[in-house]
């Protein structure tokens, strides 16, 4: 797969298709979080040469998804944080005992290559860079991605929400770490794949302390799928020796014994 793929604004989903499908091979429809685009991206093609099978991704926020999923959304397999596959689970929409964790991540901190790098060290560091900063950008809580409601919290915690409003320049689509290799925005916060995925920005570091958010990706296969089988197949290859390599190369920290 050459160059990077466009995003949908969000909540909108984003469709991915990837080449290589045999006359016999399932068509898989991945419903996954957009935080976890550096990674299908990647091993998405690694999956179809393996196995002939043909992968349909769609990726969306986590609020996205579970809408999605919540209104009768086709789909097999679901990549999301815990938190939704938590949610569907209490509704019904997964197939009981099909969740696995594929990865965690948390949050960093990112400015522009070549920019002064602030201390972030403690959570009144982290206070002062922000209120220091001209602009500042994070993934849109209102989309309904987890680092983005993650982080507004964090600014209620540090108690300069209504002081950052007026600096915050939301991404329209993609990951915040654009804005920034853009110049549109001074910080940038996002999952740490998400920014080393972006060229021309500098990751300054993660979220300090206990302000830090630990992410869990999990799959699960839809109660509704038509290819329950080969959803089994593609969760075990992201669990796989393979796929973690992958996953910690973007940034993320591979399931336990993956």
């Amino acid at each position: 797969m050459k160059g990077r793929l466009p995003v949908a604004s969000a909540p909108i989903v984003m469709l991915l298709l990837f080449v290589g499908v045999t006359a016999d091979a399932a068509e898989l429809r991945v419903l996954s979080a957009l935080a976890m685009q550096p990674v299908m991206e990647d091993l998405g093609p690694k999956f179809e040469r393996a196995t002939g099978h043909k992968l349909v991704i769609t990726l969306a926020p986590l609020g996205g998804i579970v809408k999605v999923v919540q209104e009768g959304g086709a789909g097999d397999v679901v990549i999301i944080p815990q938190s939704g596959i938590d949610r569907l689970e209490k509704d019904a929409k997964l197939t009981a005992g099909t969740a696995s964790v594929i990865a965690r991540s948390g949050s960093s901190v990112a400015v522009r290559s070549g920019a002064a790098r602030p201390d972030i060290s403690s959570p009144e560091a982290l206070k002062r860079a922000l209120l220091a900063a001209k602009s500042i950008t994070y993934s849109d809580p209102a989309s309904g991605g987890a680092s983005g409601i993650h982080f507004a919290k964090v600014l209620d915690r540090l108690g300069i929400a209504a002081d950052m409003k007026s600096r915050t320049v939301f991404p329209k689509s993609g990951f915040p770490g654009q804005l920034v290799a853009n110049g549109e925005a001074e910080i940038g916060v996002g999952t740490l794949q998400g920014l080393i995925a972006i060229a021309g920005i500098d990751v300054v570091g993660p979220l300090p302390g206990d302000l830090q958010d630990t992410l869990v990706f999990t799959a699960a296969i839809l109660a509704s799928a038509r290819q329950a089988e080969a959803g089994k197949s593609f969760i075990d290859f992201l669990r796989g020796g393979e796929a973690a390599a992958v996953i910690r190369a973007k940034g993320m920290e591979p399931a336990a014994g993956s």
